[in-house]
């Protein structure tokens, strides 16, 4: 019995391991986020496969940018 218990408690923390509770960004958060990185101008913000892409301006220069699932922003040159 005691086997069964110590089974299904492994069970459970395996199944709650690959559970995700991150949610999406609204695009406020998203446009507040990348603001927060120092860039200004955020527009044309779209979902794609790699990722949400915006393109916005830092230091003057036109960039795009890639927002992945972690919320890491990537300039893509």
């Amino acid at each position: 019995m005691r086997k069964h218990i110590i089974s299904f408690a492994a069970l459970l923390l395996a199944t709650a391991g690959g559970m995700s509770h991150a949610r999406a960004l609204t695009q406020e958060e998203l446009v507040a986020r990348i603001q927060a990185a120092g860039y200004t101008q955020v527009s044309d913000i779209k979902s794609t496969a790699e990722g949400t892409t915006a393109r916005a301006v830092k230091d003057g220069q036109h960039v795009r940018l890639v927002v992945d699932s972690s919320g890491q922003i990537k300039e893509q040159r």
